[in-house]
């Protein structure tokens, strides 16, 4: 498809579609992938793309350069605007992001500039959402919306609360208790307070746009890619707008990015994973099934715009920069920053762009209370920060009322830095899997280590403590035109080297980290030898290691283990691909891919082997899903029907989530297993 096309307002194509005849909705899929090779961009910024001699649709884009009423579309045809030219060329587009709430007042503090949800960097979630640890939940507990109550009320289990969101069933918020680092205090909640919140309930509008949200999704995965045309994400894009419109934009976030996913496979693009794509999924399901429920819980409805309130003064310094690069086009940076009290920190710089944003975003300057630092000078300095506004998530904002000073950089051999590389990596680890969210990215951790060499696609090594386990590197982000990779393969060249580690952990594979920094272990012969300007540390997204920053030859290095041949991988060797196997197969070819594979290997071979291995659990949920994929009911004639995909999408949601809790207990192992 042509990059040229503007982005268009995910509302404005679910309309376009809907407005087709049932005979060019057929057709759509087809006219989608061929109508953008002709787009053109003419003198006043508008965007023609010409279907023969008689049709010519025409994209005029708002300020902000994307498509969001139904008038900036327009086909000269005789049928427009119900036309196939006009809905194809809106297919073709790039899905923009929903806007954010207008501030509530003129005075209010505005954030830093960042134009979207940052993404994980190495991820293939593009609106940045990173994977974290969720409880195994038993199939009972996702009853699909609409699905009658039995007569007996059962035992509820604690990870579902009742129909209406009950304060009974809601852990009730109190005021001033324990945050995330980085979160400040409310100003207006008391010291020590005794009386409980009461948890916010979901109005009924609320619960019906979930529960339409569901059922689209729930059709959606029963098509899978093959037949997840144009039509099917349209029913997922009008289902996420009306959830947006309810005040549940975590779920109309969720739902753009199945849609996103679902075109990046169907069109096969480099990168695009099915195990990504099955994450998303599942995502999506899991949010509206406890929305539909009656959940009011603040991480499923989420929040329309970034809340920023007060942190009062701060000081923080830097620890290192990271390149930001998201499938939708945006690029920037991150800095990260930390408090001498331990609690993390960053400043962003996301706009569209993306590559070449991304790459000259690392020295762009800084945003920020008037800061005379660009990201490079702040990553390896300071700031003393008066009248700070900070997010949840510890994001810096730049109000008008914000005022910054530069500081002299911390090393990372001092405090505060210091304490991230004291903790051993399982532990930290342990700690994020027993902590984090599906909605939330892991926390950097650091490490000292020695390198081993390369396996595959890996940098191996070894942590630098008795019985510390093998650990894999792997580029923060693949993309070739950032320096991670071929930083990882210099490091490689140089057995034996010692190395502090600033990274994220990828919480989807087996003792991995993704470095977004290296510095020189302190005390270490053979390690490295950065220039004293880069304050001990040189960030892999941005600074290129060269000979110079290694070792002198005559050094001799540290005596470092050989790299096994095939490190072990216990998610690999686990039974459990086999579920994981059964899940992707649905996502590529929906619920007759999965009916059909379970009918050819028969429920023995299938899954014996984990009945065997002692999944159970996970031998029944694959098998409750073979069954209810292979179930085709009859009408009152006798005659086969189309089954509901109620029933398949709660089925595959249970195999789902319990193979994804599995799957982090088998991860948290790798990283203290002695190897």
């Amino acid at each position: 498809m042509s990059t040229e096309l503007p982005a268009v307002a995910p509302e404005v194509l679910a309309e376009a579609v809907e407005g087709l005849t049932a005979r060019l909705r057929k057709k759509l899929d087809a006219a989608i992938e061929s109508c953008g090779e002709g787009a053109t961009r003419e003198a006043d910024g508008s965007v023609t793309v010409r279907f023969g001699e008689d049709a010519v649709v025409t994209l005029t884009p708002g300020p902000e350069g994307t498509v969001t009423r139904a008038e900036q579309a327009v086909c000269s045809c005789l049928l427009a605007p119900r036309c196939l030219h006009r809905t194809a060329v809106l297919g073709a587009a790039p899905l923009a992001d929903a806007p954010l709430d207008p501030d509530p007042s003129p005075d209010a503090e505005r954030p830093a500039p960042v134009a979207e949800p940052l993404p994980v960097p190495g991820g293939a979630q593009p609106e940045g959402v990173g994977e974290g640890p969720s409880a195994p939940e038993p199939p009972q507990t996702f009853r699909g919306p609409g699905e009658p109550e039995p007569s007996q009320a059962p035992q509820r289990s604690p990870e579902r609360p009742p129909v209406g969101g009950s304060p009974a069933a809601e852990p009730a918020r109190v005021p001033g208790a324990s945050r995330a680092p980085g979160t400040p205090h409310d100003p207006g909640d008391p010291a020590a307070p005794e009386a409980p919140v009461p948890a916010k309930r979901l109005t009924a509008a609320q619960v019906d746009a979930a529960a339409a949200l569901w059922q689209a999704a729930a059709e959606a995965l029963a098509a899978g890619v093959t037949a997840g045309g144009a039509v099917v994400q349209a029913e997922l894009l009008r289902a996420a707008h009306t959830a947006r419109l309810a005040g549940l934009p975590a779920a109309e976030a969720a739902a753009l990015r199945v849609v996103r996913g679902l075109r990046a496979a169907r069109e096969r693009r480099a990168g695009q994973r099915l195990a990504d794509l099955t994450g998303v999924f599942r995502a999506l399901l899991h949010t509206t099934a406890l929305l539909a429920a009656g959940s009011a819980d603040p991480a499923l409805t989420g929040t329309s715009r970034r809340a920023y309130t007060p942190g009062g003064s701060l000081q923080v310094y830097g620890l290192c920069r990271e390149p930001v690069l998201s499938a939708t086009g945006y690029g920037g940076v991150v800095t990260h920053l930390l408090a001498p009290d331990g609690a993390h920190y960053s400043v962003a710089d996301v706009r569209p762009g993306g590559l070449a944003r991304a790459r000259g975003a690392g020295s762009a300057t800084v945003a920020l209370g008037g800061a005379t630092l660009d990201h490079a000078g702040l990553a390896r300095g300071g700031l003393r920060i008066v009248g700070a506004t900070v997010s949840p998530e510890g994001r810096l904002g730049a109000g008008r009322s914000v005022r910054a000073t530069p500081l002299r950089g911390a090393s990372w051999t001092g405090e505060p830095a210091a304490a991230l590389f004291a903790r051993p990596a399982a532990e930290a680890v342990a700690g994020q899997l027993a902590a984090g969210s599906d909605e939330s990215a892991p926390t950097l951790l650091g490490c000292d280590v020695t390198v081993v060499g390369a396996a595959g696609e890996h940098l191996v090594v070894r942590e630098l403590r008795e019985d510390a386990p093998l650990l894999r590197l792997l580029p923060a982000h693949p993309h070739p035109e950032l320096p991670h990779a071929e930083n990882l393969r210099r490091l490689a060249r140089h057995p034996g080297l010692a190395l502090r580690v600033l990274g994220r952990p990828d919480l989807d594979r087996a003792a991995t980290l993704r470095p977004l920094a290296v510095g020189p272990v302190p005390g270490a012969e053979y390690t490295l030898r950065l220039p004293e300007e880069w304050l001990g540390r040189a960030d892999l997204g941005y600074d290129r290691l060269q000979g110079a920053h290694f070792p002198h030859p005559s050094t001799t290095p540290a005596p470092a283990p050989a790299a096994a041949p095939d490190l072990p991988d216990p998610l690999a060797d686990s039974p459990l691909w086999r579920t994981r196997r059964l899940l992707e197969t649905g996502i590529a070819g929906g619920r007759r891919a999965v009916a059909e594979a379970a009918r050819a290997d028969g429920p023995v071979a299938a899954y014996g082997p984990l009945r065997r291995a002692g999944l159970t659990a996970a031998a029944e949920l694959a098998s409750a899903l073979a069954a209810e994929a292979d179930r085709r009911p009859r009408d009152a004639f006798g005659r086969l029907c189309d089954p509901s995909a109620d029933g398949y999408a709660r089925a595959w949601l249970a195999a789902a989530t319990h193979l994804a809790a599995a799957e982090r207990l088998l991860v948290a192992a790798s990283w203290a297993a002695t190897r």
